[in-house]
């Protein structure tokens, strides 16, 4: 198993190896969701199936220097950063294993190294951080940046607005991922939020608002990467609607019947993973059965970090204390 960090060059590297992280993240939230009807998963999860090609973009365009946040359905950032299946199956199945120890859970994912703040359980908690690690950048001078990425539903609080607020007044070098999956919870985005574009409202504080196709790996890295750039020379912050579809429903056992008739149908035929698998294979990125020979190269990964995980030592309860003071 390669480290976080070997992870997270191959990504950015390897158009194959974004492909194949597409994958993983798909089967491992298909296999989380297994588990936690085995009741082998305590608490809740939230999965992003049908998101993976926002995670992959992000990850593709950030530096492991640039810390990122987002949100409590944040495994496929998690693991398009660079963590492990077996750090993200150890931390939400309670092992000493995963990421933090198994303290966290499905919700506290965590991994200084590649720039993986703390994810956040409440809805945009991460947007006013993301502001304040920029400004840490700002105020020890050096080129780096933060990533907030966040729900469409975040874009209704406070806390979105007056971040975005005091990042364009000092020109953080930030960018603002709204990773728009077309429902807050339980909520369709036209139930709750009055514009058909959330980008519009980067208008309100003069800095730059960009609507992006979600489904598309490609398009994802180069916006983030532009707005990178952006930032780092000293032009300030950037609000990206990155258009996505969330084929789970919010959580555990949702299963989404307040969706439209053919809403569901419509997105899949957008499907990021197979239209990216299509796309490298007419490119020669891929062989004429790479599509099969990834999904039996992930499928076997996710098959052993399983069982090293289920072989490994539960997180006792007394770990509950530790990081709680500082030393």
């Amino acid at each position: 198993m390669n480290t976080p960090l070997e992870r997270r060059e191959a990504l950015q590297q390897d158009r194959r190896v974004r492909y194949e992280r597409m994958v993983e993240i798909r089967a491992l939230e298909n296999k989380v969701q297994d588990l936690f009807d085995e009741g082998l998963v305590h608490g809740t999860t939230h999965l992003c199936l049908g998101q993976e090609a926002v995670a992959v973009g992000v990850a593709a365009a950030a530096r492991v220097t640039d810390q990122v946040t987002c949100t409590y359905r944040g495994h496929g950032v998690a693991l398009a950063l660079g963590l492990t299946p077996v750090q993200l199956l150890g931390e939400i199945l309670g092992r000493e294993a995963g990421s933090i120890g198994g303290i966290g859970g499905s919700m506290h994912l965590c991994d200084p190294e590649i720039g993986l703040m703390p994810t956040f359980a409440i809805v945009g908690a991460g947007i006013p951080v993301a502001a304040g690690a920029a400004l840490t950048a700002q105020v020890r001078g050096t080129d780096d940046a933060a990533i907030a990425v966040f729900g469409d539903g975040s874009t209704n609080i406070g806390a979105f607005h007056e971040a975005l607020n005091l990042a364009a007044i000092w020109k953080l070098p930030v960018v603002f991922v709204c990773e728009n999956n077309q429902y807050g919870e339980y909520s369709r985005i036209d139930l709750t939020t009055p514009v058909d574009d959330i980008a519009c409202r980067a208008e309100s504080y003069a800095i730059g608002g960009i609507v992006v196709d979600g489904q598309d790996p490609d398009a994802v890295a180069e916006a983030v990467s532009s707005a990178l750039d952006h930032a780092r020379s000293g032009g300030g912050p950037t609000l990206l609607e990155l258009k996505t579809y969330r084929y789970a429903g919010h959580s555990r056992a949702d299963t989404a019947p307040y969706r439209p008739d053919g809403e569901f149908e419509s997105w899949y035929e957008k499907d990021p993973i197979v239209n990216f698998g299509r796309q490298l294979t007419d490119d020669g990125v891929l062989g004429e059965n790479g599509v099969d020979e990834v999904q039996a190269t992930v499928n076997a990964r996710i098959d052993a970090a399983v069982e090293l995980v289920l072989d490994s030592a539960p997180t006792p309860v007394d770990a509950m204390f530790t990081h709680v003071l500082a030393p």
